[in-house]
């Protein structure tokens, strides 16, 4: 049965709620969870499953959850995942014991496709260079909740206990809840009431050298970030005096970057090609990686030497996934909901394997990070070069 798009797509900040909220629970219980740890008695390792754990649901959830908004539609994904993070939240705010919170943290994970379909709904109502531009702004809002996720987290700890910042996601998730079940109405693409099996439709996507590229992009651009975010700390700590503020207001320059790059994604990416935007986006990072890596080649390890070349990655970044989830969602025009997932879970996935080998190869050392930084943009660069290859010989798969 076909099904018409509604007349007007859901509000901007509607979206932007959804993306926010998709990932301000990763980071910010992380000043709390010393806290957690004394209250339930419990290992600061098993506590820290809470994160990491957290982080590698919500890339599986996202896969399957795009998926499942092909065949169903998008606003019963919405409101089924938004239901289940309200529960989880309220759970984790009254878990008695560990093994209890942790169950309800994984449950809070269901928040993850909400991202993905946000992408979907703001494709299926645009075309695709308007929707890299509309990607741009919604990724400032997405990239604003874990630069002040952490210290909201933290000043609700200091004043009310760690369990208030589980209380605000259930209100936040409410809200969220009541505004999408009102705007969220017959989003489901038409063309994707199909009865197409699960697996088959991940392989339609995964045979397409245009989706792998613009994903393998994604992927190494978060790989950079990723190791950038578990180096920095370790080759710059004990330039700062070991001071977690000063090194928390330098690592802040990087997200900023973000915004500024997602900001400028949403003003020009409309004017121009997903491949030109992709491709100067990974020369941007490239070029300011190989500048980090020749001063600290010649020794010069002022720590402004370091984190303003790394400013690059996250302008880079930022101009980076608008354009990229752009062209990952054009390559099946009746999979898009499952794209956006699958890319997700690949970008979240190949970033933290990329991250994790280059840990076993990090020393104590900038131009050692650096490198491995390097490496990792120059891959996302040489996916950009083929993405922009492939989007010139064959626009449409």
């Amino acid at each position: 049965m076909m099904v018409s798009e509604p007349a007007a797509p859901p509000r901007p900040i509607t979206l932007i709620l959804l993306s926010a909220l998709a990932v301000l629970p990763v980071n910010m219980i992380l000043p709390s969870l010393p806290n957690i740890a004394a209250t339930f008695q419990a290992d600061f390792a098993l506590v820290n499953l809470s994160v990491a754990g957290f982080a590698i649901i919500t890339a599986v959830i996202e896969a399957i959850g795009g998926a499942i908004s092909d065949r169903f539609g998008r606003r019963p994904v919405v409101l089924t995942s938004l239901s289940i993070f309200v529960a989880a939240s309220i759970g984790c705010a009254l878990a008695p014991n560990i093994g209890t919170f942790l169950l309800f943290r994984a449950m809070q994970a269901c928040i993850g496709p909400c991202y993905s379909v946000a992408l979907v709904i703001i494709k299926e109502t645009s075309d695709e260079r308007e929707a890299a531009s509309k990607f741009g702004y919604l990724a400032m809002g997405w990239a604003l909740a874990p630069m002040v996720g952490p210290l909201f987290g933290g000043s609700l700890d200091e004043l009310f206990g760690w369990r208030s910042s589980f209380v605000v996601f259930a209100i936040l998730g409410a809200a969220t809840f009541a505004l999408s079940a009102r705007e969220l109405r017959r989003t489901a693409s038409p063309l994707s009431r199909s009865h197409r099996n699960y697996l088959a439709s991940y392989g339609l996507l995964l045979s397409s050298g245009r989706f792998w590229a613009y994903t393998l992009c994604m992927a190494s651009s978060m790989g950079v970030l990723y190791v950038f975010l578990g180096g920095a700390p370790l080759v710059v700590g004990d330039a700062l005096g070991g001071s977690s503020a000063k090194l928390g207001l330098y690592m802040g320059l990087v997200p900023t970057g973000f915004i500024l790059g997602s900001y400028l994604a949403g003003r020009y990416a409309s004017k121009t090609s997903l491949s030109a935007t992709l491709v100067f986006a990974r020369l941007l990072t490239c070029v300011g990686l190989s500048v980090g890596l020749v001063l600290s080649s010649f020794g010069i390890t002022h720590v402004l030497v370091f984190f303003g070349p790394c400013v690059f990655i996250g302008i880079g970044n930022g101009l980076t996934m608008p354009a990229a989830n752009s062209g990952a969602l054009s390559v099946r025009p009746d999979l898009v909901g499952t794209a956006a997932g699958l890319a997700a879970a690949m970008r979240i996935g190949g970033g933290a394997l990329i991250a994790s080998i280059a840990g076993l190869f990090l020393a104590d050392s900038i131009y050692a990070l650096f490198v491995m930084m390097l490496i990792s943009a120059a891959l996302a660069l040489l996916a950009a070069l083929y993405a922009a290859l492939l989007d010139r010989r064959q626009p449409t798969d």
